[in-house]
Protein backbone atom coordinates (compact mmCIF):
# COMPACT_ATOMS: atom_id res chain seq x y z
CA UNK A 1 0.00 0.00 0.00
CA UNK A 2 1.18 3.39 -1.15
CA UNK A 3 0.53 6.45 0.91
CA UNK A 4 1.63 9.81 -0.55
CA UNK A 5 2.22 12.91 1.87
CA UNK A 6 0.90 15.65 -0.10
CA UNK A 7 1.74 19.57 0.57
CA UNK A 8 -1.57 21.13 -0.92
CA UNK A 9 -1.77 24.58 -2.33
CA UNK A 10 -3.83 26.57 -4.09
CA UNK A 11 -3.57 26.47 -7.94
CA UNK A 12 -2.53 29.91 -9.61
CA UNK A 13 -5.54 29.52 -11.81
CA UNK A 14 -7.40 30.95 -8.83
CA UNK A 15 -4.61 33.97 -7.41
CA UNK A 16 -2.74 36.27 -8.93
CA UNK A 17 0.62 37.72 -7.49
CA UNK A 18 0.72 40.62 -5.15
CA UNK A 19 -1.10 41.07 -1.89
CA UNK A 20 -4.75 41.11 -1.80
CA UNK A 21 -4.62 40.78 -5.49
CA UNK A 22 -7.64 37.81 -6.94
CA UNK A 23 -8.35 36.59 -10.48
CA UNK A 24 -11.21 37.98 -12.08
CA UNK A 25 -13.62 34.96 -12.21
CA UNK A 26 -16.09 36.45 -14.18
CA UNK A 27 -13.76 36.81 -16.86
CA UNK A 28 -13.96 33.09 -18.55
CA UNK A 29 -16.19 30.55 -18.95
CA UNK A 30 -18.02 28.13 -16.54
CA UNK A 31 -19.07 25.07 -16.66
CA UNK A 32 -21.35 23.37 -14.76
CA UNK A 33 -20.89 19.26 -14.64
CA UNK A 34 -23.36 18.71 -12.02
CA UNK A 35 -26.76 17.11 -12.89
CA UNK A 36 -29.96 18.18 -10.63
CA UNK A 37 -30.86 16.53 -7.65
CA UNK A 38 -34.71 15.99 -8.00
CA UNK A 39 -36.78 12.51 -8.10
CA UNK A 40 -35.19 10.98 -11.20
CA UNK A 41 -31.41 11.72 -9.30
CA UNK A 42 -29.74 8.00 -10.17
CA UNK A 43 -28.84 6.20 -6.91
CA UNK A 44 -27.33 2.78 -6.14
CA UNK A 45 -30.28 0.14 -6.11
CA UNK A 46 -29.82 -0.36 -2.74
CA UNK A 47 -29.57 3.21 -1.68
CA UNK A 48 -32.56 6.07 -0.36
CA UNK A 49 -33.75 8.05 -3.60
CA UNK A 50 -33.78 12.01 -3.55
CA UNK A 51 -36.99 13.14 -2.02
CA UNK A 52 -38.73 16.55 -2.15
CA UNK A 53 -41.12 17.65 0.25
CA UNK A 54 -42.90 21.53 -0.24
CA UNK A 55 -43.45 23.08 3.50
CA UNK A 56 -44.93 26.38 1.84
CA UNK A 57 -44.55 27.67 -1.25
CA UNK A 58 -47.37 30.40 -2.10
CA UNK A 59 -47.92 34.22 -0.93
CA UNK A 60 -48.24 34.63 2.59
CA UNK A 61 -50.57 36.62 4.85
CA UNK A 62 -48.29 38.99 4.94
CA UNK A 63 -48.56 39.46 1.54
CA UNK A 64 -44.60 38.33 0.69
CA UNK A 65 -44.34 35.22 -1.35
CA UNK A 66 -42.37 32.62 0.67
CA UNK A 67 -41.07 29.03 -0.28
CA UNK A 68 -39.24 26.02 1.87
CA UNK A 69 -38.73 22.33 1.47
CA UNK A 70 -37.58 19.52 3.20
CA UNK A 71 -35.62 16.88 1.18
CA UNK A 72 -33.84 13.96 1.81
CA UNK A 73 -31.53 11.38 0.57
CA UNK A 74 -28.54 8.80 0.55
CA UNK A 75 -25.21 10.36 0.81
CA UNK A 76 -23.88 8.42 -2.39
CA UNK A 77 -26.35 9.42 -5.39
CA UNK A 78 -26.76 11.79 -8.30
CA UNK A 79 -23.86 13.54 -8.86
CA UNK A 80 -22.10 13.56 -5.63
CA UNK A 81 -18.44 12.92 -3.32
CA UNK A 82 -16.98 9.59 -2.38
CA UNK A 83 -14.88 10.51 0.71
CA UNK A 84 -11.80 8.39 1.68
CA UNK A 85 -13.50 6.86 5.17
CA UNK A 86 -15.71 5.69 2.31
CA UNK A 87 -13.52 2.64 2.17
CA UNK A 88 -10.67 3.43 4.41
CA UNK A 89 -10.90 2.90 7.55
CA UNK A 90 -9.93 6.10 9.43
CA UNK A 91 -9.46 7.93 5.96
CA UNK A 92 -11.00 11.25 5.99
CA UNK A 93 -14.87 11.84 6.78
CA UNK A 94 -16.43 14.31 4.29
CA UNK A 95 -15.87 17.47 6.62
CA UNK A 96 -12.30 16.73 6.76
CA UNK A 97 -11.19 16.81 3.50
CA UNK A 98 -8.99 19.61 2.63
CA UNK A 99 -10.91 22.27 0.38
CA UNK A 100 -7.61 22.69 -1.87
CA UNK A 101 -7.47 19.58 -2.45
CA UNK A 102 -10.63 19.44 -4.42
CA UNK A 103 -9.58 22.45 -6.49
CA UNK A 104 -7.23 22.38 -9.22
CA UNK A 105 -6.28 22.25 -12.42
CA UNK A 106 -8.59 20.22 -14.55
CA UNK A 107 -7.31 16.79 -16.88
CA UNK A 108 -9.81 15.56 -18.91
CA UNK A 109 -9.45 11.96 -19.97
CA UNK A 110 -11.53 10.66 -23.07
CA UNK A 111 -12.45 7.26 -23.25
CA UNK A 112 -15.64 7.59 -25.15
CA UNK A 113 -14.68 5.22 -28.43
CA UNK A 114 -13.40 2.46 -25.62
CA UNK A 115 -16.49 2.70 -23.24
CA UNK A 116 -18.67 2.90 -26.54
CA UNK A 117 -17.24 -0.51 -27.58
CA UNK A 118 -17.00 -2.11 -24.12
CA UNK A 119 -20.19 -1.33 -21.39
CA UNK A 120 -17.65 -2.35 -18.84
CA UNK A 121 -14.87 -1.01 -19.93
CA UNK A 122 -12.18 -0.38 -17.64
CA UNK A 123 -9.64 2.69 -17.82
CA UNK A 124 -6.23 1.50 -18.08
CA UNK A 125 -2.74 2.78 -16.75
CA UNK A 126 -2.08 2.90 -20.71
CA UNK A 127 -4.89 5.28 -21.51
CA UNK A 128 -3.68 7.27 -18.92
CA UNK A 129 -0.08 7.09 -20.29
CA UNK A 130 -1.06 7.46 -23.45
CA UNK A 131 -2.88 10.82 -22.48
CA UNK A 132 0.42 12.05 -20.57
CA UNK A 133 2.69 11.03 -23.73
CA UNK A 134 -0.06 13.75 -26.04
CA UNK A 135 -0.60 16.36 -23.21
CA UNK A 136 2.67 15.79 -20.61
CA UNK A 137 2.43 14.14 -17.17
CA UNK A 138 -0.64 14.43 -14.71
CA UNK A 139 0.92 17.54 -12.60
CA UNK A 140 0.54 16.61 -8.91
CA UNK A 141 -2.39 18.14 -6.81
CA UNK A 142 -4.66 17.87 -10.14
CA UNK A 143 -8.32 16.93 -10.31
CA UNK A 144 -8.70 14.02 -13.23
CA UNK A 145 -11.96 13.80 -14.79
CA UNK A 146 -12.47 10.88 -16.69
CA UNK A 147 -14.92 11.14 -19.78
CA UNK A 148 -16.61 7.98 -20.89
CA UNK A 149 -19.21 9.48 -22.53
CA UNK A 150 -21.67 8.25 -20.31
CA UNK A 151 -23.49 11.76 -18.96
CA UNK A 152 -25.63 11.91 -21.77
CA UNK A 153 -27.62 8.73 -20.85
CA UNK A 154 -28.56 10.46 -17.44
CA UNK A 155 -30.71 9.95 -15.70
CA UNK A 156 -32.31 7.04 -17.86
CA UNK A 157 -31.30 4.78 -15.61
CA UNK A 158 -31.44 1.58 -17.80
CA UNK A 159 -28.99 2.11 -20.51
CA UNK A 160 -27.00 4.63 -17.75
CA UNK A 161 -26.19 2.08 -15.34
CA UNK A 162 -27.60 -1.26 -16.97
CA UNK A 163 -30.87 -1.85 -14.82
CA UNK A 164 -33.69 0.39 -13.39
CA UNK A 165 -34.66 -2.29 -10.91
CA UNK A 166 -34.01 -1.89 -7.31
CA UNK A 167 -33.26 -3.64 -4.57
CA UNK A 168 -30.24 -5.70 -3.82
CA UNK A 169 -31.09 -8.50 -6.36
CA UNK A 170 -30.35 -5.48 -9.27
CA UNK A 171 -26.67 -4.83 -7.83
CA UNK A 172 -26.02 -8.16 -10.58
CA UNK A 173 -27.19 -6.19 -13.01
CA UNK A 174 -24.85 -3.07 -13.11
CA UNK A 175 -23.10 -2.15 -16.19
CA UNK A 176 -20.86 0.83 -16.92
CA UNK A 177 -17.18 1.86 -17.74
CA UNK A 178 -14.70 2.16 -14.27
CA UNK A 179 -11.06 2.83 -13.25
CA UNK A 180 -9.15 0.20 -13.34
CA UNK A 181 -7.10 -1.21 -10.57
CA UNK A 182 -3.93 -0.44 -12.56
CA UNK A 183 -5.03 3.43 -13.10
CA UNK A 184 -5.74 4.29 -9.82
CA UNK A 185 -2.05 2.61 -9.05
CA UNK A 186 -0.41 5.34 -11.61
CA UNK A 187 -2.94 8.21 -10.39
CA UNK A 188 -1.49 7.75 -6.68
CA UNK A 189 1.69 7.10 -7.98
CA UNK A 190 1.06 11.15 -9.49
CA UNK A 191 -0.12 12.49 -6.49
CA UNK A 192 -3.62 13.61 -7.58
CA UNK A 193 -5.95 15.46 -5.35
CA UNK A 194 -9.38 13.51 -6.70
CA UNK A 195 -10.61 11.63 -9.52
CA UNK A 196 -13.87 11.90 -11.04
CA UNK A 197 -16.29 10.20 -13.78
CA UNK A 198 -19.56 10.62 -15.47
CA UNK A 199 -20.97 7.48 -14.20
CA UNK A 200 -22.77 6.00 -11.04
CA UNK A 201 -19.17 4.60 -9.60
CA UNK A 202 -15.33 4.97 -9.78
CA UNK A 203 -15.74 1.44 -10.01
CA UNK A 204 -17.04 -0.78 -12.90
CA UNK A 205 -20.75 -1.80 -12.72
CA UNK A 206 -19.71 -5.67 -12.50
CA UNK A 207 -16.91 -5.16 -10.03
CA UNK A 208 -17.52 -7.21 -6.47
CA UNK A 209 -14.65 -6.43 -5.09
CA UNK A 210 -14.53 -2.58 -5.70
CA UNK A 211 -10.62 -2.23 -5.47
CA UNK A 212 -10.41 1.15 -7.33
CA UNK A 213 -12.24 2.31 -4.09
CA UNK A 214 -10.14 0.62 -2.07
CA UNK A 215 -6.80 1.84 -3.64
CA UNK A 216 -7.91 5.43 -4.26
CA UNK A 217 -8.79 5.85 -0.62
CA UNK A 218 -6.85 4.27 1.08
CA UNK A 219 -4.37 6.59 -0.15
CA UNK A 220 -6.45 9.58 0.50
CA UNK A 221 -7.84 10.68 -2.60
CA UNK A 222 -11.27 11.34 -3.00
CA UNK A 223 -13.89 10.73 -5.73
CA UNK A 224 -16.54 12.37 -7.59
CA UNK A 225 -19.43 10.05 -9.08
CA UNK A 226 -21.96 10.72 -11.60
CA UNK A 227 -20.17 13.77 -12.75
CA UNK A 228 -21.97 15.77 -15.58
CA UNK A 229 -21.11 15.98 -19.39
CA UNK A 230 -17.45 16.96 -19.95
CA UNK A 231 -17.69 16.71 -23.54
CA UNK A 232 -16.72 21.11 -23.79
CA UNK A 233 -13.60 20.79 -21.39
CA UNK A 234 -10.12 20.27 -22.88
CA UNK A 235 -8.19 17.63 -22.17
CA UNK A 236 -5.92 20.94 -20.08
CA UNK A 237 -6.05 24.35 -18.92
CA UNK A 238 -9.30 24.34 -16.91
CA UNK A 239 -9.53 24.91 -13.22
CA UNK A 240 -11.92 22.32 -11.40
CA UNK A 241 -13.77 23.34 -8.21
CA UNK A 242 -15.46 20.45 -6.37
CA UNK A 243 -17.68 21.72 -2.89
CA UNK A 244 -19.43 18.91 -1.57
CA UNK A 245 -21.72 18.84 1.23
CA UNK A 246 -19.66 19.38 4.34
CA UNK A 247 -21.31 16.65 6.62
CA UNK A 248 -19.61 16.26 9.87
CA UNK A 249 -18.14 12.73 9.39
CA UNK A 250 -19.84 11.57 6.65
CA UNK A 251 -19.15 9.24 4.12
CA UNK A 252 -19.82 11.32 1.00
CA UNK A 253 -22.75 13.92 0.20
CA UNK A 254 -24.28 16.00 -2.73
CA UNK A 255 -21.71 17.77 -4.61
CA UNK A 256 -21.40 21.05 -7.39
CA UNK A 257 -18.54 20.44 -9.43
CA UNK A 258 -17.70 23.24 -12.21
CA UNK A 259 -15.13 23.70 -14.43
CA UNK A 260 -13.40 27.52 -15.27
CA UNK A 261 -11.54 28.08 -18.65
CA UNK A 262 -9.88 31.46 -18.80
CA UNK A 263 -10.76 31.88 -22.53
Amino acid sequence: MRHHLKTWTITAALILPGPLAAQDMTAGRWIDLTHPFNADSVYWPTAKMFEQEEVFAGHTDGGWYYSAYNFSAAEHGGTHLDAPIHFAEGGSTSDAIPVEQMIGPGIVIDVTAQSEADVDYLVTADDIRAFEAEHGEIPQGAVVLLNTGRASLYPDREPYMGTAARGEEAVKDLHFPGLGTDGAILLVERGIGAVGIDTPSIDYGQSADFATHVELMTNGIPAFENVADMSDLPPTGSTIVALPMKIEGGSGGPLRIVAHLSE
